[in-house]
């Protein structure tokens, strides 16, 4: 079977009633392009009967490709999967919430027609949302710009297209704790920025707690930046200096008899304030070790316990693309 034009990438996970106003959003708009294309949707270990309606979708339309997990990994590891098993010359990745609307990649796909290889799509507006997650979305998007020196877009998610080319690169980065926005960033290449009013979910609840917001922060921030390591040392630095400072103050205090430093009070707070910096400091470290620990163990990022019918080894597109490269 030829390859097909476009991939259309959609991680699910527990999206019973938005699967079924998806696929014809996405078909509608694939159509009218008036190219081939694929859906693949990777269920994310879901357990509202997703899966199910995912088989069926299959059946009756075989641009239809399923991958179902045998558990739930995360996002960020289910899109990973769609991009392992796309075949299409470009390839979107879009949320099954409805939250990012499919007539938007039309936009993104104009865009990649003009030789840009990244398209992001940027939200000028985000309906349905609290303001203390969109602030704390906008805080993080610039501190994560100001501390790494790759340069995230703004303002911007997992929505966007990738140019094969992005893909197969993407497809040989294959860390366990994944942002996979910065990872498109920091490839390089063309890339431009379509701005979107991102709309409410259509149905269901958000599958991105703060817990989870959280946890994909700490990965944007270890996976792309060593401040908060420097941040270790410059506490250091600074706990240190204060000491030398207070040496001498103490001792002139003590000298003129001055009331001030009397009792444990004093030197109590001070063990705590020190020791405070170093637990901060032996956490940041930790977690760096922790992420170093769990690569070197060398587990598949994912397992899939049903696959698209035909035959597809994810890795053999890193294989023939090295092997062209080469004969090149």
């Amino acid at each position: 079977m030829k390859n097909p034009i476009f991939s259309i990438v959609a991680p699910v996970y527990n999206e019973l009633e938005s699967i079924a106003e998806l696929y014809p959003r996405i078909r509608d708009v694939m159509d009218s392009t008036g190219e081939s294309w694929e859906l693949i949707l990777v269920d994310d270990g879901s357990q509202d009967g997703s899966t199910d309606v995912i088989r069926k979708l299959a059946i009756n339309d075989a641009r239809v490709r399923p991958v179902i997990f045998a558990r739930n990994f995360g996002h960020q590891i289910a899109v990973t999967a769609g991009l392992d098993y796309s075949r299409g010359a470009a390839v979107v990745v879009i949320d099954s919430d409805l939250q990012d609307p499919p007539e938007v990649i039309l936009d993104l796909i104009a865009k990649w027609r003009e030789g840009y290889e990244v398209v992001y799509a940027k939200r000028v507006e985000r309906e349905g949302e609290s303001w203390f997650k969109k602030t704390t979305a906008s805080l993080f998007y610039r501190i994560i710009c100001r501390i790494t020196d790759v340069q995230i877009p703004l303002d911007t998610g997992d929505f966007r297209l990738l140019d094969r080319k992005v893909v197969n690169i993407m497809s040989k980065m294959r860390e366990g704790h994944r942002f996979l926005r910065g990872m498109s960033a920091w490839v390089g290449f063309k890339q431009v920025g379509v701005e979107y009013k991102r709309a409410t979910r259509f149905a269901g609840e958000t599958k991105y707690p703060f817990k989870k917001m959280l946890k994909l922060a700490l990965n944007a921030v270890t996976g792309f930046s060593y401040f908060p390591l420097q941040l270790a040392t410059y506490l250091g630095f600074i706990s240190a200096g204060l000491s030398v400072i207070s040496i001498p103050i103490v001792v002139i205090l003590r000298l003129i008899s001055s009331p001030q430093l009397t009792g444990q009070a004093t030197t109590l707070i001070t063990v705590l304030f020190f020791g405070g910096i170093q637990l901060i400091s032996l956490g940041i470290i930790g977690e760096y070790i922790g992420r170093i620990y769990d690569e070197v163990k060398g587990r598949p990022i994912y397992i899939v316990s049903e696959g698209p019918s035909e035959d597809h080894d994810p890795t053999r597109l890193n294989l023939s693309t090295k092997e062209s490269q080469e004969k090149s």
